[in-house]
């Protein structure tokens, strides 16, 4: 029996349990979508190619399966690349499948052409051309494979209009699943632990990998049996769980001024677990004395001048971490980090998050009154800009991939897409967002295929008229802004055109009032709220006069 390359792939994308496919149709894909009418894949129609792949990666974050994205030819392929990019930083699987002209045609100029491979090789793990239907299966598979695989980022198949109408009698591939695990050299274990057990100050610094459920375990397991203190980067949100916070010094990233920082400034030995450098650069948090560092992942560390490691237990993350625990003994008492703990407190217990607001709220008021409705069945998706470091740094979160953070490439306009997905990958959860004013029309227009696909989520856009994250790093450098003001538009009304709910809230006492109608309304919900921004400096000073960006 024969079938058409684009019937292929869609069943191949069947027997790999994939569940949505983000999109957007176009001629030299249009096989492909007539295929999905006879599938039981969901696919859900967007507005822009980003954001299909924001949303193919929050879906990749949050299942571990990666999510898959559809798009046409030429500018359907080009408007994807930032989103591509990101996910590969962030270590999120993504599989995107783009259009192309005919077979016969690549070599030529062409109407919508583009050479799609060349294009994503700097955004992507891998970048393919599919040649003949018959290759679809191993070209989806190893695609799929190579998404997966640690550390985990986006992979590209190009598929040339004629293919997907080639007829093929090419069959299904099913490979079973791999094992990432193992057992780093007992004497490569040996050697950590001994210099973990003579350190005068060791310290935990969790990264991006650290927040897979199974590594979050052992590392429970970890401070369970031996007490250290921990910092974690912004996408490891979630964890430290509850019972160790007294452990736990807060997150660190981008400017070197946290009390976390401080932790990392007086450790002598760093142990790194799901570490990677483009989370919060080690030129900036190791730019001191000379630091012993061991690097537990799946993969060997990138070598910086500033991340010279003296030991990589590779291997299994949660394996190696549990094989540690026996080896460690005599660890020096937390009591030597008594003065940055009370600061931690007391930084994070400001009192201005008690302080009612009106006209404009405080980030702390408003993180306060925020977390009051947060647990375990929820999903906070960030976005970028001054109101992300604000979140990022005094949003706790006690569940991995809770707090869904932008950390690698920093990427505005993710926080709309992140929620949309999240309400898909797990309907049960309720869903919250926040972007700031800037961000937010970087893919507002998702909000129709929000209220087409009746996904219920609230989103906070912090209102301040200009992107200030970058002017306060203007003013600080040049003492004078440039092209960061921005002009004023109606969140509410906006909500409204599209068919969605929308509220103002300049009033903090209204909060509750405000949430609770939120909850129960149906659909995206979007809160405009004008934000006092007075105290954003003390996000960006640096405490080491040596630390920069």
């Amino acid at each position: 029996m024969t079938q058409s390359g684009a019937q292929l792939l869609v069943k191949c994308m069947e027997a790999l349990e994939v569940k949505y496919i983000f999109g957007i149709p176009g001629a030299k894909i249009d096989a492909v979508f007539d295929a999905l009418v006879d599938s039981p894949i969901q696919l859900i129609l967007c507005r822009h190619e980003q954001n299909a792949c924001f949303m193919a990666a929050a879906h990749g974050r949050l299942t571990g399966e990666p999510g898959v994205v559809l798009v046409t030819s030429g500018p359907g392929v080009g408007n994807m690349l930032t989103g591509l990019l990101t996910a590969t930083t962030e270590g999120d699987p993504v599989v995107a499948i783009g259009g192309n002209v005919s077979r016969r045609m690549l070599h030529k100029a062409s109407h919508q052409a583009a050479q799609n491979v060349k294009l994503m090789e700097g955004a992507t793990k891998s970048s393919q051309e599919v040649y003949t239907a018959d290759e679809i299966p191993e070209a989806i598979v190893n695609a799929f494979r190579i998404a997966k695989a640690p550390r985990r980022g986006a992979c590209f198949l190009s598929l040339p209009v004629d293919v997907s109408h080639e007829q093929t009698s090419s069959e299904i591939i099913k490979v079973g699943e791999i094992d990432y695990s193992g057992l780093a050299a007992k004497a490569i274990l040996a050697r950590a632990a001994d210099i973990i057990t003579k350190a005068k100050a060791p310290v935990l610094l969790l990264g991006e990998e650290a927040s897979q459920p199974a590594t979050a375990k052992a590392i429970h397991d970890l401070l369970t049996a031996h007490k250290l203190p921990v910092v974690s980067t912004f996408q490891a949100a979630g964890v430290v769980c509850k019972e160790y916070l007294d452990l736990f010094f807060g997150r660190v990233g981008l400017f070197n001024n946290q009390p976390g920082d401080k932790i990392l400034r007086q450790a002598d030995v760093v142990i790194s677990i799901g570490y990677d450098p483009v989370e919060y650069d080690p030129e900036i948090w190791n730019n001191g004395d000379r630091k012993h560092i061991i690097h537990v992942d799946h993969i060997m560390s990138d070598v910086h001048l500033a991340y010279q490691t003296d030991v990589e237990v590779l291997g299994g993350v949660a394996e190696n971490i549990r094989a540690l625990i026996p080896l460690l003994s005599g660890l020096p008492p937390m009591d030597q980090h008594k003065p940055v703990r009370t600061e931690y407190q007391d930084y994070l217990y400001n009192p201005k998050s008690l302080v009612d607001c009106k006209g404009k709220i405080h980030p702390l008021r408003f993180i306060h009154q925020l977390h009051e409705y947060l647990d375990e069945n929820t999903i906070v998706a960030c976005d970028i800009g001054t109101h992300g470091m604000w979140m990022s740094r005094y949003f706790l979160s006690h569940v991995p991939h809770q707090l869904l953070i932008s950390n690698g490439q920093q990427t505005l306009g993710v926080a709309l897409p992140w929620a949309m997905a999240a309400k898909l990958t797990h309907p049960e959860k309720t869903v919250l967002a926040t972007v700031g004013d800037g961000g937010f029309l970087f893919s507002a227009t998702e909000l129709e295929t929000a209220v087409r696909e009746n996904l219920h989520f609230i989103l906070f856009v912090w209102d301040s008229g200009g992107y200030d994250m970058v002017m306060e790093q203007q003013l600080m450098k040049y003492k004078r802004r440039s092209g960061v003001d921005l002009g004023y538009y109606d969140v509410v009304k906006f909500a409204e055109a599209f068919g969605a709910k929308g509220y103002r809230l300049d009033d903090s006492t209204k909060f509750d009032v405000i949430m609770k109608q939120a909850l129960a309304d149906e659909g995206p919900v979007l809160i405009h709220m004008p934000v006092d921004y007075s105290d954003n400096l003390e996000l960006f000073l640096a405490t080491d006069p040596n630390a920069g960006h």
